[in-house]
């Protein structure tokens, strides 16, 4: 599975909320649906895999907002404590017979454990193993993920995001999705990869090392 997704390492975030993700004023127009269609494609999404959540004393990490696999999507929320809520959705189901073989998302980025037994738990389940726990479920032939790591954030939080976790309007979308780039229709570049190589993020260090 592909994850293109930057976690922020600075301070940087927007406050969300519900209704209009933080960022609009009242009464500014939505940009039309092929607007932000475009937008969607150039950070090579759909709209209908965006989604977007709440939870109390999160706000989403603007930088976050990334693809996960071929066209999903993932974002983070992060907490002045520390915290953070990851939201993920790829395409794929979950049942009872499925749940428990899927790899654990960890709220770091870090691959978690390979399997994590499954307890229902509302409209889908939960799951708990090495240090990280989510919530998964299944609609509309997408899996929606949201996980975190269970030493700062509680299994309560957790469930509320998750409850709360469901499809962007369009003016969320507008709230959440980038701008497009100078180049239409092309994903924004990161400016802190290198032109050349495998891609990673740039760390350069001195002779001594």
């Amino acid at each position: 599975m592909r994850r293109r997704l930057a976690l922020p390492s600075v301070a940087l975030s927007l406050p969300f909320l519900l209704a209009a993700c933080g960022t609009r004023t009242a009464g500014a127009e939505v940009p039309d649906r092929a607007e932000l269609e475009a937008r969607a494609a150039a950070l090579q999404t759909r709209p209908e895999h965006v989604y977007v959540t709440e939870a109390d004393g999160f706000d989403l990490a603007e930088q976050s907002v990334g693809v996960l696999g071929d066209d999903g999507f993932s974002a983070a929320y992060v907490s002045g404590g520390g915290g953070t809520i990851t939201l993920s959705v790829e395409r794929g189901r979950v049942d009872p017979a499925s749940c428990p073989a899927l790899p654990l998302t960890s709220a770091t980025g870090a691959g978690g454990p390979a399997e994590a037994p499954c307890e229902k738990d509302g409209g889908g389940w939960y799951r708990a193993a090495g240090g990280s726990h989510e919530y998964v479920r299944a609609e509309d032939g997408l899996r929606i993920r949201v996980s975190a790591d269970t030493g700062a954030v509680d299994r309560a939080t957790l469930r509320g995001a998750a409850e709360r976790a469901h499809r962007a309007s369009d003016a969320e979308l507008d709230a959440v999705l980038p701008e497009r780039g100078p180049g239409a229709g092309e994903p924004v570049e990161r400016g802190d990869l290198p032109p050349a190589g495998d891609g990673a993020p740039r760390n350069d260090v001195g002779a001594s090392g």
